[in-house]
C-alpha cells in the first residue's frame, strides 16, 4: 500500500524546483496534493496535471504568503478542495545574496515575510484542519544555511535558523495533540536559479558536494516523504539534512580533491 494513501498534503513553493519534487513525491505515494504558488503558475499546473495523469489527485492554489491574510486564505482554500488537511510542507522561501554592510531593510522584510514568518502563519492555520482529522505532520524547509555561515546570506541564515528553532518549540507544543513537527535542510539542489550564479555549473557542483553530486529535488521528496508519513512516528522536532555530506564537513581546505570554501 501506498505510504500516504489516504493523506490530503498542502505544499507551499511547488511550482518550480525543491517545492515541486516534494508536491510530486508525496503524489507518487498516494496523497492528494494542493500546490502552491505565488509566482509560478504554470509550473504549478503542469505538476498537477502530471499527478492527475498518473492516476492521482491534485489541486493548483495561488497566493502572496508575504501576507498573514493570504497565509490563511491559502491554507483554507487548499483543506476545502481536498476536504481536511494531514501534512502542510512549508517550502515556499525567497534566497537574496548581499553584502552585510549594504543588505536593506526592505529585503530584509521581505526574507522575514514570507521565509518565516508564513511558515509561523501557514502552520498556524493548517493545524486547526489536523486537529479535526485527529492530528498530521508539518515539514518545513530549512537550509544548511541555517546550520552554518557562509558570506552575503546573513539575513537567509537568520531566516532558515529561525525555522529550525520554531521547529523545535512547536513539536513540542504539538505533540499532546499527535501532529509532529521536523524540517529538513537542503543543501546543493540543483534548480534552475543555480544556473543565474556567474560560474555556475553541473560539474562545479558535482566538485562541491562530499558525496560527489549535486542534489535534485527528488532526494528532497524522498526524504520528505518519510518524514510525513507513518514510517516517521516517532520522529518529531528532528532537522534532517539533506545535503550529501555538506554540512558535516569540516570548512578547511587541503589538496585531497576538494576544493577551498
Amino acid at each position: 500500500m501506498s505510504k500516504l494513501a489516504g493523506k490530503r498534503a498542502l505544499v507551499t513553493g511547488a511550482g518550480m524546483g525543491i517545492g515541486r519534487g516534494i508536491a510530486l513525491a508525496l503524489a507518487r505515494e498516494g496523497a492528494a496534493v494542493a500546490l502552491h504558488y505565488a509566482h509560478s503558475r504554470t509550473g504549478a499546473e503542469e505538476a498537477a496535471r502530471e499527478i492527475v495523469a498518473n492516476g492521482g489527485r491534485a489541486v493548483v492554489v495561488g497566493g502572496d504568503l508575504r501576507s498573514v491574510v493570504e497565509c490563511r486564505r491559502v491554507v483554507d482554500e487548499a483543506a476545502s478542495q481536498l476536504g481536511g488537511l494531514d501534512i502542510l510542507v512549508n517550502n515556499a522561501g525567497v534566497t537574496r545574496a548581499q553584502s552585510f554592510l549594504d543588505f536593506p531593510e526592505d529585503v530584509y522584510d521581505e526574507l522575514f515575510a514570507l521565509n518565516m514568518r508564513a511558515t509561523f502563519f501557514c502552520a498556524q492555520q493548517a493545524v486547526r484542519y489536523m486537529l479535526e482529522r485527529g492530528g498530521g505532520a508539518i515539514l518545513n524547509i530549512t537550509s544548511i544555511h541555517g546550520a552554518a555561515g557562509f558570506p552575503r546570506h546573513a539575513a537567509y541564515a537568520a531566516t532558515k535558523g529561525a525555522i529550525i528553532a520554531f521547529t523545535r518549540a512547536l513539536a513540542i507544543e504539538l505533540a499532546p495533540l499527535k501532529i509532529r513537527v521536523n524540517a529538513i535542510g537542503p543543501g546543493l539542489i540543483e534548480v534552475p536559479r543555480y544556473f543565474d550564479i556567474p560560474g555556475y555549473t553541473t560539474e562545479l557542483g558535482h566538485r562541491l558536494v562530499p558525496w560527489g553530486r549535486v542534489g535534485r529535488p527528488e532526494d528532497v521528496g524522498h526524504a520528505a516523504v518519510f518524514l510525513v508519513s507513518d514510517d516517521a512516528d516517532f520522529v518529531t522536532g528532528q532537522v534532517l539534512f539533506v545535503d550529501g555530506g555538506t554540512q558535516a564537513r569540516m570548512g578547511l581546505w587541503w589538496d585531497q580533491g576538494d576544493v577551498p570554501q
